[in-house]
């Protein structure tokens, strides 16, 4: 039999989510390792370092190159970080497996402050994330955004470097990378609502190969895929971009899901919460319907 190949692109990030769900397919099905091939696919996203996402097309640029080994047959499933998971998937292919997830907080890293209320005045802020800067904007008009890209090595030489007086990455990368001795803070979500989707990780696969889904069947996590419907069900509706800064964080509580979702202006002078609380068979809908609120109250300040 060949081997079973997984899709992935090459950031220590990434290869340590592939590798993890490389584990486990094998312990699910008390596979050798050898029956489990972890592929390399360069994206666009990778290859383009020096401009914003916004800039070059938005975050499908991490997966376009991985969707389309999986369409034409050269990978049989992908691994994504559900947060750069464009809200519209190519026809043909679906995320039918959600491992559990991570931490979904913000972890804020400074060599001069302990958090955000105590960055001195003016201070520097790498991020390219414009959902990031917009929220840090909303309570620290003064700062300076200073644009960051690359991966996880490359912003924490950055920010060593003095590039930046802090900066911004995901708890759930940096404990995944065992990493997390770098983080001064784990951001509450109270105070800066996380990315849609930020610590889950979605396998992806053709629609219509049957055999791969019931062999990611035994690893899907019911719960991560209650949170991530819900937060993605608000991204879909508001047929969010890189370029629109969007937040929201769902709960699972018993049998039902409370879901906190957040719009900003990109200035951060202009913010629309909303929550939402219902049935976990509801949970997409209850993001629809999140949506469709901050879309009445919003109306054109929204970008999208």
């Amino acid at each position: 039999m060949r081997s079973i190949r997984i899709g992935t692109r090459g950031s220590q990030l990434a290869l340590a989510q592939a590798h993890e769900t490389k584990a486990r397919l094998c312990a699910a099905h008390e596979l050798p390792e050898e029956a489990v091939e972890i592929i390399i696919i360069k994206t666009t996203g990778d290859m383009v370092r020096d401009r914003p996402l916004a800039e070059i097309g938005g975050k499908g640029l991490f997966t376009k190159e991985i969707e389309e080994a999986l369409l034409d047959g050269r990978i049989d499933m992908a691994v994504h970080s559900m947060k750069d998971v464009p809200a519209q998937l190519p026809a043909g292919l679906e995320i039918v497996c959600h491992l559990p997830r991570e931490d979904a907080r913000d972890a804020f890293l400074s060599p001069k402050a302990q958090g955000i209320a105590t960055l001195p005045e003016g201070a520097r802020v790498g991020t390219s994330s414009v959902r990031r800067a917009a929220q840090l904007l909303a309570v620290r008009p003064d700062v300076q955004i200073v644009p960051f890209r690359g991966n996880v090595d490359t912003r924490l030489r950055k920010l060593e470097e003095g590039v930046a007086d802090a900066t911004f990455l995901a708890c759930a990368g940096l404990r995944r990378l065992g990493l997390e001795r770098h983080i001064t803070q784990a951001v509450p979500v109270e105070e800066m609502l996380p990315a849609v989707a930020q610590g889950a990780i979605g396998i992806e696969t053709r629609a219509d190969d049957s055999d791969t889904r019931a062999l990611l069947e035994p690893l899907n996590d019911a719960g991560t895929a209650v949170q991530v419907a819900a937060e993605r069900g608000f991204l879909i509706r508001l047929e969010g971009s890189c370029r629109t800064p969007l937040a929201a964080h769902a709960v699972v509580d018993g049998d039902s899901v409370w879901l906190r979702c957040e719009a900003l202006t990109l200035d951060g002078s202009q913010r629309w919460q909303v929550e939402r609380r219902g049935a976990l068979a509801d949970a997409a809908r209850l993001g629809e319907d999140a949506a469709e609120e901050i879309l009445a109250r919003a109306g054109d300040a929204l970008v999208r």
